[in-house]
């Protein structure tokens, strides 16, 4: 069984209020997996008819980490590594799916992978998040009160 996570406002990923979102809509999984199943568009577009490497790092990303809020810790990335193992073409079905793989005191290390309709892995990545609730306040506005 799974269940979606809400999504994010403005989150340039998942932001469903976000009108140039990716539009990722997240799962967690009952062993803990983060995934989604999307298509990229001409938004997303680096070589003619394929994904922008960007695009495809900002969803690992969002993932790696998202994966780490879902077992409860508010983080930020402080190093990501993308690997590149084929291109991802535009407007067709591709799944991610990220995981924690290490937690240690100040560290929690993830990992995700970009998979074609085929099963192929076109993209991984590992990251590393630590904690960074600071970042996640309400912003507020100088002169507010």
């Amino acid at each position: 069984m799974k269940r979606q996570i809400p999504y994010h406002g403005w989150c340039f990923v998942c932001g469903n209020e976000n009108p140039r979102s990716i539009g990722l809509t997240w799962f967690l999984e009952d062993d803990k997996t983060l995934s989604a199943e999307f298509t990229f568009n001409e938004s997303q577009q680096g070589p003619p008819g394929h994904a922008h490497g960007g695009a495809s790092a900002a969803a690992l990303d969002e993932a790696m980490g998202l994966v780490v809020w879902a077992a409860g810790r508010k983080v930020a990335a402080v190093n990501i590594e993308i690997n590149y193992h084929k291109p991802v073409p535009l407007h067709q079905t591709v799944t991610l799916a990220a995981r924690i793989t290490q937690m240690d005191e100040r560290k929690i290390f993830s990992a995700g992978e970009i998979k074609l309709a085929d099963s192929t892995v076109a993209v991984s990545g590992r990251g590393i998040y630590v904690a960074a609730p600071q970042l996640f306040d309400k912003v507020r506005i100088p002169g507010s009160g």
